[in-house]
C-alpha cells in the first residue's frame, strides 16, 4: 500500500504545460481575462487547483505566458510587413489590413488579445498586455522614424488607435468586410498624411 501511494505521488504531471497554455489562450481570447476564473481554466485543462498553481503560480502568471505564446504565434507579423523596399504608407496600410484579417479570423475569439488585455480590470494582466502593446508600437514608430522622423509619433498614434478600434469592432461583431473597409479608409488617410517624397529614396 505504501509503495502504491508513493507511485501516485511521484508520477509525472498528467498535462502538457505548453498545450495547457494553448487551451488557456483560447479561453482568454474568447472571453477576456477578467471573465475567466481559475476554476474555468482548471476545468478546461482537466487539472486540480494545486496542479494549476504549481505549474503557473497564478492566473496572472498563466496569462503572461499566454501573451508570450500569442505574440510568438498569432500576432501580426510586423517584421514581414514593414519593409524598407516599399513606401511607408503602403506598409502601414498593409499592417492595418492584416490586423482586420487577424481580428476577424475566429468569430469566437475575435479582436486582438493584447489590445483587449490592455482594458483589463486586473493590474498585472493590464500591465503585461500594455508591455507587449508598447513594444509593437515601438517597432512601428522606429520604422516610420527611419524615413519620416517628424511624423513618427503622430502616425504611430494613428495606426495604434485604428488597430484598437478594429479590435473593438471585431469584438462587437463586425465582420471581415467591414473591418477591411475601415482599414483601407485609414490607409488612404495615411497616404494623404505623409509627404509625397520618400526621404529614404530621395535625400535631395
Amino acid at each position: 500500500m505504501t509503495t502504491d501511494k508513493l507511485r501516485v505521488r511521484g508520477r509525472p504531471r498528467r498535462f502538457d504545460p505548453e498545450k495547457a497554455i494553448g487551451t488557456a489562450q483560447q479561453l482568454f481570447h474568447a472571453h477576456g481575462y477578467d471573465a475567466v476564473s481559475v476554476s474555468d481554466v482548471t476545468t478546461a485543462l482537466g487539472i486540480n487547483p494545486p496542479s494549476f498553481y504549481a505549474a503557473f503560480g497564478s492566473k496572472a502568471g498563466l496569462y503572461a505566458r499566454v501573451l508570450d505564446r500569442y505574440n510568438a504565434t498569432s500576432a501580426i507579423p510586423l517584421a514581414e510587413l514593414l519593409r524598407d523596399d516599399r513606401p511607408v504608407d503602403a506598409c502601414l496600410a498593409a499592417v492595418l489590413e492584416e490586423a482586420a484579417r487577424h481580428y476577424a479570423a475566429d468569430p469566437i475569439a475575435s479582436g486582438c488579445m493584447v489590445v483587449e488585455g490592455t482594458r483589463s480590470n486586473d493590474r498585472d494582466a493590464r500591465e503585461a498586455a500594455c508591455t507587449l502593446g508598447l513594444a509593437a508600437e515601438a517597432v512601428i514608430h522606429d520604422y516610420i522614424g527611419a524615413r519620416y522622423p517628424q511624423d513618427a509619433r503622430r502616425l504611430t498614434d494613428f495606426v495604434s488607435t485604428t488597430m484598437s478600434g478594429l479590435s473593438a469592432k471585431a469584438r462587437n461583431g463586425h465582420g471581415l468586410d467591414q473591418l477591411l473597409a475601415t482599414a483601407r479608409l485609414a490607409g488612404l488617410a495615411l497616404a494623404q498624411a505623409l509627404p509625397t517624397r520618400d526621404c529614404a529614396r530621395d535625400p535631395g
